[in-house]
């Protein structure tokens, strides 16, 4: 509307005047009701067609969209296993939270019984350990008297020997064969206190240990999983839709306890959908425009910041069956990310407001660069100066708003 206004001032108005004063011709006499499109004929036809070039240069130059949210993060609050909750630490179904507060607990009767089980074994290795070391000394003393035995029987022996060599008649054969085998027999003694004694060294420095690092580790498992069931929060920010009771069951997969909004979530930033037909147009530093409905009468300046490379209508995922490019009905949108302009522009903004958004294009510097021809210069100079026009509809747009929303959309 306000383009064809403004293209019947340029257009129409000069073709009454023309009329009226030119040829002598009387609003309500020979320009009539009837006789309008005659007498206005040619204004009629260029304010249409001017207003057709104008509507088209803004909105292609100087895209506008009222797909614009300023989306925000939400973290599911869920545990790492399933349980029945035995505690809850929030207040009511929502609430602020800091980094690493507890949200709620779940019954830790398993775990704990795990984590003492292992602190047990710790203890029976210990003890094992002192046993080990008194089976060393026992081993020991077994070892010295194995070795004394042993020295008695060869010098039995070897003074059998001797006597048998000075006077054979004096000790028998047989005497001196049952001296071998006994000193063979207290060898053998010997070394299998020498086994006992290195067994007991095994199992005091290699198993026992190995035994109680095992022990250690299973102790620390149970330590984790009991630390599990406190479930905290990852961030800081406020807990929403937190329903959940002592009693409930909580399942990963399935149930959710509700979700974490993190701190400063969709604060500072705005995504908008622009139609495809401005995919050309859309770069980023370009300055852009925005009136969101949860700050109404209030345009904020923005700068563009980034232009996704792929439309979201184009995404598919491998499966059974073949694409079909029929299948999308919707096209979809260049997605465009905004930030404010100045330092502070985005506050009062609730995360998740709808907005209206104008970007704007400028060829300042194609204007001012010497190779640019006379002509170009003016057309640029025109394309630049329309969107005059535009940030004028948005401003009506955001004077508006309100008053379509509390009183025309029937929103008390």
């Amino acid at each position: 509307m306000l383009e064809l206004l403004l293209c019947s001032m340029l257009t129409i108005l000069p073709d009454y005047l023309y009329r009226r004063y030119g040829q002598g011709k009387r609003l309500g006499k020979e320009i009539t009701l009837y006789s309008v499109w005659f007498e206005l004929r040619w204004g009629i036809v260029l304010c249409l067609m001017l207003t057709i070039g104008l509507i088209t240069t803004v909105f292609y130059n100087h895209p506008a969209t009222t797909n614009a949210t300023a989306f925000f993060r939400t973290i599911p609050i869920l545990p790492e296993t399933n349980g029945r909750v035995a505690e809850i630490y929030v207040d009511g179904v929502s609430g602020p939270v800091k980094q690493g507060a507890p949200i709620f607990r779940l019954d830790s009767s398993k775990q704990e019984a795990a984590a003492e089980t292992a602190r047990r074994k710790i203890a029976e290795t210990d003890a094992a350990m002192v046993v080990a070391q008194a089976d060393i000394q026992a081993a020991e003393g077994k070892l010295q008297e194995a070795r004394s035995a042993y020295q008695q029987a060869v010098d039995e022996l070897e003074t059998k020997q001797e006597i048998y060599r000075r006077n054979p008649g004096a000790v028998a054969t047989r005497d001196i064969e049952r001296l071998q085998v006994a000193v063979q027999g207290r060898q053998g003694s010997i070394d299998a206190a020498t086994a006992a004694k290195q067994q007991a060294e095994a199992q005091l420095s290699t198993f026992l240990p190995a035994q109680k690092a095992s022990a250690e580790a299973e102790l620390s498992q149970a330590e984790v999983d009991l630390s599990k069931t406190v479930i905290r929060a990852g961030v800081s920010g406020r807990v929403e839709q937190f329903t959940l009771r002592v009693g409930d069951i909580v399942n990963p997969l399935m149930r959710p306890a509700g979700v974490l909004i993190p701190e400063g979530a969709g604060q500072g930033r705005l995504q908008a959908g622009f139609g495809q037909v401005e995919a050309q147009v859309m770069k980023v530093g370009m300055v852009a425009e925005a009136a969101c409905a949860s700050k109404p009468w209030t345009v904020i300046p923005m700068v563009v910041t980034g232009v996704q490379d792929f439309i979201a209508a184009g995404q598919f995922r491998s499966g059974e069956q073949l694409v079909d490019p029929q299948q999308v009905t919707r096209p979809g949108t260049i997605f465009v990310f905004l930030e404010p302009l100045y330092e502070g522009g985005f506050e009062g903004v609730t995360p998740g407001s709808s907005c209206i958004v104008n970007a704007y294009t400028s060829n300042h510097e194609e204007i001012i660069a010497p190779e640019t021809s006379t002509m170009r210069r003016v057309v640029l100079h025109v394309v630049d100066g329309v969107g005059l026009v535009h940030a004028m509809i948005l401003r009506i747009q955001a004077l508006l708003y309100p008053i379509q929303t509390l009183v025309l959309g029937g929103g008390h």
